[in-house]
């Protein structure tokens, strides 16, 4: 597998080394299918600068364009959730603002190639704010925030409802983990736990799931209002 580094020092206090463009495609074809789902959410603990998360933006942007390229809000509102089923944390706050803006940047090539004359400051802007909720600095070892003072990492869950209505659930990530690593225990249960069931997390098979309490419910919202409304 062929890394690049950004300097020694970075290697040596943070293990920090990016993955080739090359390798990050392979490794993604592994999971096509998912990566070609426009709202299939992933999370990159330790995403660097982005290139796992930027290659998938514009797998499942090249995806939009195919179905809604035609038709500006359809776009929009495909993009939104495209860009909005991507999270990522990193230990180092640099790796962080250049993923933001590696990921708007794919974003907004598609759409002011699509839209020139027509594309939206409204839209630009709600694209900048799930980006900052969904690119976070921390830890995922602590699963706390960076800076002075540290905080429980919470990511939104954003699905669309009523048409162009953004819905956002806020959850700990401690809460999340917590609860799959739960799970994990009962692969293999010990003889008192038999018949014991746990439930998944997520399920697109239509299975029972578990559903965890959101930290923080949002009333619904139009998605380009979203950015100057829930600071």
């Amino acid at each position: 597998m062929i890394s690049h580094i950004k300097s020694k020092e970075r290697v040596q206090a943070h293990g920090e080394v990016m993955t080739g463009k090359k390798e990050v495609n392979a490794m993604l074809d592994l999971v096509k299918q998912e990566t070609e789902r426009i709202e299939s959410r992933f999370l990159e603990p330790a995403c660097g600068n982005g290139n796992y998360l930027t290659a998938l933006l514009e797998r499942k942007l090249a995806v939009v364009e195919n179905r809604y390229g035609k038709s500006q809000l359809d776009f929009e509102r495909n993009a939104v959730s495209a860009v909005s089923s991507l999270y990522g944390i990193d230990i180092l706050p640099d790796n962080v603002s250049q993923c933001r803006e590696r990921l708007f940047a794919i974003f907004d090539e598609f759409y002011e190639r699509l839209f020139p004359a027509t594309s939206t400051a409204s839209c630009r802007d709600a694209v900048r704010f799930l980006l900052a909720c969904n690119i976070v600095w921390g830890d995922a070892l602590t699963l706390l925030t960076g800076g002075e003072h540290p905080k429980p990492i919470v990511f939104a869950e954003w699905s669309f409802v009523q048409g162009s209505m953004l819905k956002r659930r806020d959850f700990t990530f401690r809460g999340l983990i917590q609860h799959e690593e739960s799970r994990d225990s009962l692969l293999f249960p010990e003889p008192h736990r038999k018949g014991t069931k746990q439930l998944a997390l997520f399920s697109d098979l239509g299975d029972d799931v578990f559903i965890p309490k959101p930290e923080k419910d949002y009333p619904p919202i139009h998605f380009t209002e979203i950015a100057h409304v829930q600071q």
